[in-house]
């Protein structure tokens, strides 16, 4: 992981939300669209998939 990266910058360790596209293009389109969010917005797009913020990311590598 790099040094500078978002993940180790902020100390992440938990996948807790995720959404798959067919296009990179869709992809930074809905990525735009969230940051535009409000985190109380953010939270209830989690709680709508995964309530109990378990960790997905074993769900993303048998991808």
């Amino acid at each position: 992981m790099k040094p500078n990266s978002f993940v180790v910058k902020y100390n992440l360790n938990k996948l807790v939300y995720y959404e798959g596209f067919h296009s990179i293009d869709e992809a930074i389109m809905r990525e735009k669209q969230l940051k535009g969010w409000t985190r109380q917005k953010k939270n209830i797009l989690v709680n709508t998939m995964n309530p109990e913020w378990e960790d997905l990311s074993d769900e993303v590598r048998s991808w």
